[in-house]
């Protein structure tokens, strides 16, 4: 590209970084994070108002296990931002690792925080919409769209952490996706709780024969209600996250599935209140809906065919990698299909969980798209079969990956030339270890 017109009269060029970041839920904050600590000039497009993903945007009201049961295993940035956010909640407890309520406004301002302290530059409400290539191995600019109109943006190195890997799926790199994808789940909070009743009340979780939920099924009054996956936490006084119900069929990489998605979830929604009023009182009775999520909460979407594709054998085994750069120990999460769902049976496919103290490692080949030469990944699109990507979806493991790909890209950077997957492995995990990373 040698000026904006180069692409139309429409696209203008808007600037030059070290290392673009497309997406600014947990990995990608790690990514630019870490690229900018380096000293790398970073730029992180953000389609929303505001960073965080799901865990701020999509109200996922708590943070997946961050041990291995008895410690944790998720560092560096990881253990920063999950610090911080603790340390926010209604009830905090510093001893506390796996399964910690978020305070969603609070962690807005973490990621703000640790993107400004970096020196990232940071553009909310910029959607990414074109890939221009320089050959069919170097993507040369990225075109968003926002307030500024078409703007086209270059850098030496780009990390896709889209979920979808949109940034690599448009760049020509091989990707996977199941024909009909997880179930999705649409979060919302409901206000006006009973807090004391509900801290003492019998869980609502599905796995609770005593839960209210298996009444409300009974009932047949809620159809939009047809399981029992009902998780949630107290994220702030007489306030209770849920992360509830399914949405089936959902396209991830369709802006018409996601708008189906987004309406039926907040009638989910409300039909949620509507039965806990009615079926838990003591705790909900007069509880409101104060909010609903302003993303969908997406499971699994395009898994981007990496120079190493991380399998469910290699979770079982407990596989450690040579070039690994991060260490996870979440259970295998896949949720199953509406049938399944319904007919009661095999809802989530089930494997063998590890026992106190168990983890695997996670390669850097599987951040390396095997079709590109100047692009990462990092988050849930990164190379892994589907049954995997039920464990390497989750938050903790996106802040880790995106830690890892951005140390990779600016390392990358201040090495014109050196195609992503010829990257020295052991500089890369020396690097990451002096900023706090684990792995064995």
């Amino acid at each position: 590209m040698k000026d904006s017109l180069h692409f139309s009269r429409a696209v203008r060029l808007g600037g030059t970084f070290d290392v673009i970041v497309a997406g600014g839920g947990p990995a990608g904050c790690a990514a630019a994070i870490a690229a900018a600590r380096l000293g790398g000039r970073v730029l992180l497009i953000e389609a929303t108002g505001m960073l965080g993903g799901m865990g701020t945007a999509g109200l996922v009201p708590a943070w997946c296990p961050f041990s291995d049961q008895e410690k944790i295993i998720y560092r560096g940035i990881a253990e920063e931002v999950f610090r911080a956010s603790a340390t926010q909640v209604t009830l905090p407890d510093p001893e506390r690792l796996d399964w910690v309520p978020i305070d969603a406004e609070a962690l807005k301002r973490v990621y703000d925080d640790l993107t400004e302290q970096a020196g990232v530059e940071v553009r909310f409400g910029v959607q990414l919409a074109a890939v221009e290539m320089r050959d069919e191995r170097h993507v040369d600019a990225v075109i968003t769209s926002g307030k500024d109109g078409l703007l086209a943006w270059r850098a030496a190195v780009y990390i896709d952490c889209t979920g979808d890997g949109d940034l690599a799926a448009w760049a020509g790199a091989e990707c996977e996706m199941a024909p009909e994808c997880q179930p999705a789940t649409y979060c919302f909070h409901l206000g006006n709780v009973d807090s004391k009743a509900y801290l003492h009340a019998e869980s609502l979780h599905g796995s609770n024969p005593a839960s209210p939920v298996h009444r409300i099924l009974e009932s047949g009054r809620f159809p939009l209600i047809v399981g029992t996956h009902m998780c949630q936490s107290l994220v702030a006084e007489n306030t209770v996250g849920f992360n509830a119900g399914h949405l089936w069929r959902i396209d991830p990489t369709s802006s018409a599935g996601i708008s189906a998605g987004l309406k039926q979830g907040r009638r989910m929604a409300a039909e949620y209140l509507r039965a806990l009023r009615e079926f838990a009182p003591e705790s909900f009775g007069d509880a409101c809906l104060a909010e609903t999520a302003p993303l969908l909460g997406i499971r699994e979407g395009r898994r981007v065919v990496g120079e190493y594709r991380f399998t469910a054998e290699d979770y079982l085994e407990r596989r450690s990698f040579e070039d690994e750069i991060g260490r996870n120990a979440y259970y295998i999460d896949v949720h199953g299909s509406r049938e399944a769902e319904t007919g009661g049976r095999n809802k989530f496919l089930k494997f063998e969980r590890y026992g106190r103290g168990e983890s695997h490692g996670i390669p850097y080949r599987c951040l390396v798209p095997r079709d590109l030469d100047n692009v990462l990944v990092a988050g849930r699109c990164i190379s892994s079969d589907r049954a995997a990507n039920g464990s390497l979806r989750v938050m903790p493991v996106c802040l880790v990956t995106g830690q890892a790909s951005g140390t990779a890209a600016r390392l990358l950077a201040a090495s014109p030339g050196t195609a992503a997957r010829d990257l020295e492995p052991r500089r890369l995990r020396e690097v990451l270890r002096e900023n706090g990373a684990w792995f064995c």
